[in-house]
């Protein structure tokens, strides 16, 4: 499910873009025990991440414990920069029911704090806006998956979670979420797969999260003068006092925030072939000869507000216009289903596994121009 980020007023969802990961880790002699720390360094090297992970598995009960640091600068009305420091500490456990079968629960906390940059005189004398959050999690797994080469599977795996949160700084600050995602992986002919996906969440309470539905994972732009990466040009209704911001993908051929809501919705489904492995008949010596695939694609998806997604109340469905003191609000009439189909590679280059997407969007049975997506994430 999508990692979600602070919202800091701004119509933009963070994405950290092109950077270094480095990670080590330690086991004991037995595997009981598991050290993992990593850092990531931003190509500005201003908003770098930090992560270290302890695992107990000694037992049939396993703990982790996880402390995480993120900074990052985002833009509100595009007069004030905030810069974000965010650290999480999260302590889990999971208990394998059988051999595809768990239940795991996750305590978290976590600490925001947002610092206007001194841009003017204004921004200076800002305070910051610090808050706290408390929250518990339980999730039941289930993978009975067969893993057949990298980003190739067969079998499934779903996930179905229950959220609830809290901000301990603040009174009537509440966050539940729920939500579930499915995978089916189907062997067609050796390592020819067909894999489809179904995932969708929602929330409520008094400081909701948002979804903004739209691109893929870990999207590096190229074209960013010519395609930006989020739609300023869909309306957010800031009056629900969302909390949280979150990216529901995929949804290929549109930027972030083709959609909006406090719940959404998608289905995706590729055929991936490996195709020189596949026409080999055997694995071979060359990495990158065994990982590349050729990938065909279609995604479906909405995100929206209240009960359903045809509600007229949302704010994506509304269209404003200002001359003066006047203000003009339209009806849209957007159709709330989006959809998108195209093609891609796939290959695994210094360790990285690289996304290569050709998308055509589809928005009120209209094709959109062809976008294209570089990006570094496995499956969907």
């Amino acid at each position: 499910m999508p990692h979600r980020d602070r919202l800091t007023g701004g119509a933009f969802y963070f994405n950290p873009g092109l950077n270094l990961l480095f990670k080590v880790g330690a086991n004991d002699l037995f595997e009981d025990y598991r050290l993992v720390g990593g850092v990531r360094f931003a190509t500005d090297f201003d908003s770098n991440e930090y992560l270290l992970s302890f695992e107990n598995l000694k037992h049939q009960l396993d703990k982790q414990l996880i402390f995480h640091r993120q900074v990052f600068k985002n833009y509100i009305d595009y007069f004030a920069v905030v810069k974000t420091y965010t650290h999480e500490l999260l302590a889990s456990v999971k208990y394998p029911l059988n051999q595809t079968l768990a239940l795991k629960g996750t305590a978290s906390f976590r600490h925001d704090n947002s610092v206007f940059l001194s841009t003017n005189s204004e921004n200076l004398n800002k305070p910051s806006i610090l808050k706290v959050w408390g929250g518990v999690k339980g999730e039941v797994i289930f993978d009975n998956t067969r893993k057949l080469g990298t980003n190739l599977y067969s079998g499934m795996r779903w996930k179905v979670f229950g959220e609830a949160y809290r901000q301990i700084n603040a009174v009537k600050s509440d966050l539940f979420v729920i939500g579930a995602d499915f995978r089916h992986y189907t062997r067609i002919h050796r390592t020819l797969i067909w894999a489809n996906r179904i995932a969708g969440s929602t929330s409520f309470g008094r400081s909701p999260l948002i979804y903004y539905l739209g691109s893929v994972d870990n999207w590096i732009n190229l074209s960013q003068s010519r395609v930006p990466t989020f739609n300023e040009s869909v309306a957010i209704d800031y009056s629900r006092n969302y909390a949280y911001q979150a990216l529901a993908t995929n949804v290929r051929g549109f930027s972030q925030n083709i959609r909006n809501g406090s719940s959404f919705l998608v289905i995706n489904t590729e055929l991936r072939w490996p195709i020189f492995r596949y026409l080999a008949g055997h694995p071979l010596g060359s990495g990158f000869l065994n990982n590349f695939q050729v990938v065909g694609f279609a995604d479906v998806g909405t995100a929206w507000t209240g009960l359903h997604p045809f509600n007229n109340d949302n704010a994506w469905n509304t269209e404003s216009i200002e001359n003066g003191p006047m203000t003009i609000t339209l009806d849209a009439n957007r159709d709330p289903i989006v959809a998108g189909y195209g093609f891609g590679l796939r290959g695994q280059l210094l360790g990285y596994f690289i996304r290569l997407d050709w998308a055509w969007g589809v928005e009120n049975m209209q094709v959109q121009p062809r976008m294209f997506y570089l990006s570094l994430s496995l499956d969907f």
